[in-house]
């Protein structure tokens, strides 16, 4: 079999035309169009509902989601967002704390290690409530509308990721806003084109997701949610309003 070089090759299939030419390059730009518009519409959709600490209106609940937690510590993407909802606690904004996350096999516990996280740091166990069944952002959010009774919450994830977790959310059934962490990326500029470039792609399923509303997984109802704010003398009003 003759081998072909690839310059050969590929110069063999390069319209030689102007007319040609025209139709790939439209054809091309159509294609980068269609690729990049689900998370442009995801990004423009989210952009009113996102707030600083500072600015954020009170909420009863932060949903804080997963980002890892290997050996039993929290990745400094995850370790970050805890710091957002601690602060976010300590500022009188949140009231309780729902941490959700993966806890799909024996040894790792995502929302375990969130919950001590925020407890090493001075949030009270009992303001903490888990959802071991967070596998994905569209879960975590129709599990906490669903399982856990939430209706109004403030958000917590990184701000690459913010955009994707309000449509979700708000799609589930869940008002409020969210509270990125802004900070650098956590390993310099090859992650953070990483984590762009899969936003493209998840802006795509995201948009499925919100139109389509699979069923996570559920179970039976949790009152954990509840039970915490009733502990903390917020009425259950506040939480379904």
């Amino acid at each position: 079999m003759t081998r072909i070089p690839l310059r050969r090759w590929l110069s063999q299939r390069v319209p030689r035309t102007r007319k040609s030419q025209r139709r790939l390059y439209q054809a091309a730009v159509l294609a980068v169009v269609l690729l990049f518009a689900p998370v442009t519409a995801v990004r423009a959709y989210a952009s009113p509902y996102q707030r600083t600490a500072a600015s954020v209106p009170y909420e009863p609940v932060a949903i804080v989601f997963g980002a890892g937690a290997p050996n039993g510590r929290p990745t400094p993407y995850l370790a970050r967002r805890l710091d957002v909802a601690l602060d976010l606690y300590q500022r009188g904004k949140v009231t309780v704390i729902l941490v959700t996350g993966d806890n799909s096999h024996p040894g790792y516990d995502e929302p375990t290690v969130m919950r001590d996280y925020l407890v090493a740091r001075g949030v009270p166990t009992a303001r903490i409530v888990r959802d071991f069944a967070g596998f994905d952002t569209w879960a975590s959010c129709a599990r906490a509308k669903k399982i856990f009774g939430v209706d109004h919450a403030t958000l917590v994830t990184q701000d690459f990721h913010m955009p994707r977790a309000l449509l979700l959310c708000r799609a589930a059934g869940i008002d409020g806003y969210g509270v990125p962490d802004t900070g650098e990326s956590v390993d310099g500029e090859n992650e953070l084109v990483h984590d762009s470039a899969r936003e493209v792609l998840a802006g795509i399923k995201a948009w499925g997701q919100a139109v389509f509303q699979p069923d996570p997984v559920l179970g039976k109802k949790e009152t954990g949610v509840a039970n915490a704010l009733a502990a903390a003398g917020v009425k259950a009003a506040a939480l379904l309003r």
